[in-house]
C-alpha cells in the first residue's frame, strides 16, 4: 500500500493544526464564557420601566394621607403619633438614599434598582397586612429602605441612557414631572382605594407594578460604568439617626410642649450627630455626599430649594387630607378626588419644562413657582370652618399646584445636566435626600406649630392648627423666593 493510501482523506485546509497556545486559548474560552451580552438599546422602554418604578417610590410619600384617618382608627394611633405613618418612609429613604447611591457605584446600578424594588415590593405586602402601629411603621421603615436602594440607580440608569443634552433634558424633565405629580397621584389613589375597598389597599397596590419593573430591568436597562469608591456606613447611620432625632422631639413638641427634657434632648442630640456628619465629608476620601457638587451657584440653590420647597407644598398635604376628611366631612374618596386638578396641573406644568427652561432659565421660573406656592398656602389658611369646594379649596389647590409644577421640575435639570458621569449616582441621590428631608423635616415643624395652635384653641383645634401650619409653610415658601433670586441662566441648559 502506497504512502499516499495511508494519509487521511481530511486535508489541512479542512482541519488546521493549531499551536498549543491557541488550543488552550480556545478551550479556556470555551470553558469560561464572558459576562452576558448587555440588552439592546431601547431606551423608551428603559425610560418607562425607570418613570414607573419612580412613580410608585414617590406615591407612597403621600398615598397614606387620606387614609390616616380609617389608619388612626383601626391601628390606634395616637394624633400626634400619626405623623409617623408619613415620616417614618421618608425619614429612612432620605437618610439611606446617599447610601443607596454608594452602593450602586460598588455593586452595580441595575443590581441595586432591582434589589431596592424587590425590598420595596416585599415591605408592601407586610405592610398591607399589618395588625399593630408598630407593625405597620416597621413596614414602612422597610419601604423607605428599599426606595433608598431603588432612588439613586434610577435616575443614575436615565442619566447613562440618555447621552445626547436634548434628549436627556427631556428624559429629566419627564422624570422630574413624574416625582413631582406621584405626590398628587398618591392623594388621589389613597382616597380612590381606602374608600373602595380599605385602607391596606394603599399597600398592597404597590406589588403588581414592582414585580413589573423588577422582571423587566434586566432586559431593558443598561448597566452604567462603576467607579471606584468605598462605602461610610457610619455617616449614613449618622445622618439618618440625626434627622429622626430632630423629628422625634419635633413631633414630641407637638403634643407635650417644650417644657420637658423628652422634647429638647433629642432636637441637641440631633443637631450633634448632623454637625458630625457634615464636619466628616470635609476629612472623608469617597464623601458620601460630596461637597464639590455644591460649588456651582445654580446646583447649590437648587438643592436648597429642594428641601424648602417640599417642606412647604408637600408637608402641607398632611394637615389639607384631614381638614378635608375631618372638619368638611368629606369621605377618603371625595377627598382624593379634590386632589385630581392638583396632580393634572402639576405633571401638565412638568411637561413644559424642556421647552420653558432653555428660553428664561432656572430664575424667572423658580420665581414665578415661589411666588404660586406662597399664594396658594395662604389662601388655604383663608378657609374656613364650613367652606364649600368651589371656589374656597379648589382656587388654593390650582394655584398651588402651578407652582409646584413651575418652581421644583427645572431644579432637576438644572442638578443634573450638567453633572459628571461619576457624580450622576451622588447628584441623584444628593437631590432625592434633600427633597424627602425637607418633608419628613416639614411634617414635623407643621406638626409642631399646628399643635401648639391646637393647645392655644382647643375648641376649635383643628381649623386653629392647619390655619397655623399653612401659614409657617407660606414662610418656607417665601424663603424659596430668596433662594430663586441667587439663580443665573446656564449656559449648559440648550
Amino acid at each position: 500500500m502506497s504512502e499516499r493510501t495511508l494519509q487521511s482523506p481530511v486535508t489541512p485546509a479542512a482541519r488546521p493544526v493549531l499551536p498549543p497556545a491557541a488550543v488552550q486559548t480556545r478551550t479556556r474560552n470555551t470553558a469560561r464564557p464572558g459576562p452576558s451580552p448587555e440588552p439592546r438599546a431601547r431606551p423608551g422602554l428603559a425610560l418607562a420601566v425607570i418613570l414607573s418604578a419612580q412613580l410608585m417610590l414617590m406615591i407612597d410619600a403621600t398615598v397614606m394621607n387620606v387614609a390616616l384617618p380609617r389608619i388612626q382608627e383601626g391601628l390606634h394611633f395616637s394624633s400626634s403619633s400619626l405623623a409617623w405613618v408619613l415620616d417614618a418612609y421618608t425619614l429612612t429613604f432620605g437618610g439611606l438614599l446617599l447610601l443607596g447611591g454608594r452602593l450602586g457605584d460598588l455593586f452595580g446600578r441595575r443590581r441595586l434598582f432591582t434589589l431596592g424594588i424587590v425590598v420595596f415590593t416585599l415591605a408592601s405586602l407586610a405592610g398591607g397586612l399589618a395588625t399593630s402601629a408598630g407593625f405597620l411603621l416597621t413596614a414602612r421603615v422597610a419601604q423607605g429602605v428599599g426606595a433608598a436602594l431603588a432612588g439613586p440607580s434610577a435616575i443614575a440608569l436615565l442619566n447613562s441612557t440618555f447621552t445626547e443634552t436634548k434628549a436627556r433634558v427631556r428624559a429629566l424633565a419627564l422624570f422630574s414631572g413624574v416625582s413631582s405629580a406621584g405626590f398628587g397621584v398618591g392623594l388621589v389613589l389613597g382616597g380612590v382605594l381606602t374608600d373602595a375597598v380599605s385602607w391596606r389597599w394603599v399597600m398592597f397596590i404597590n406589588i403588581p407594578f414592582g414585580i413589573v419593573a423588577a422582571a423587566l430591568a434586566g432586559r431593558v436597562l443598561r448597566q452604567p460604568a462603576r467607579h471606584e469608591t468605598s462605602l461610610d456606613v457610619v455617616g449614613a447611620l449618622t445622618a439618618t439617626l440625626g434627622v429622626g432625632s430632630l423629628v422625634y422631639g419635633l413631633i414630641h413638641a407637638a403634643s407635650e410642649g417644650w417644657g420637658n427634657a423628652v422634647t429638647i434632648a433629642p432636637i441637641i442630640v440631633g443637631a450633634a450627630l448632623l454637625g458630625g456628619f457634615v464636619y466628616s465629608l470635609s476629612r472623608a476620601r469617597h464623601p458620601l455626599l460630596p461637597l464639590h457638587l455644591f460649588k456651582d451657584r445654580n446646583r447649590a440653590a437648587a438643592y436648597a430649594n429642594f428641601m424648602i420647597g417640599p417642606a412647604a407644598g408637600f408637608g402641607s398635604f398632611f394637615f389639607l387630607t384631614q381638614y378635608l376628611q375631618e372638619e368638611l366631612h368629606y369621605s377618603p374618596l371625595r377627598t382624593g378626588f379634590a386632589f385630581l386638578p392638583m396632580s393634572a396641573i402639576i405633571f401638565t406644568a412638568s411637561r413644559l419644562i424642556p421647552r420653558l427652561l432653555p428660553r428664561f432659565g432656572p430664575k424667572p421660573m423658580a420665581l414665578t413657582g415661589s411666588v404660586l406656592l406662597l399664594a396658594g398656602l395662604i389662601g388655604f389658611a383663608q378657609v374656613g370652618a364650613h367652606a364649600a369646594y368651589f371656589p374656597a379649596v379648589l382656587w388654593p389647590m390650582i394655584v398651588m399646584a402651578l407652582g409646584i409644577g413651575l418652581a421644583f421640575s427645572p431644579l432637576t435639570v438644572v442638578i443634573m445636566s450638567s453633572v459628571r458621569p461619576e457624580d450622576a449616582g451622588a447628584a441623584g441621590g444628593t437631590m432625592q435626600t434633600v427633597q424627602q428631608t425637607g418633608v419628613t423635616l416639614g411634617v414635623a415643624l407643621l406638626v409642631t406649630v399646628s399643635g401648639a395652635a391646637a393647645r392655644h384653641n382647643p375648641a376649635t383645634a383643628l381649623v386653629s392648627g392647619t390655619h397655623a401650619a399653612m401659614y409657617a409653610a407660606a414662610v418656607a415658601a417665601a424663603a424659596s423666593i430668596l433662594v430663586g433670586l441667587t439663580f443665573r441662566k446656564p449656559r449648559e441648559v440648550q
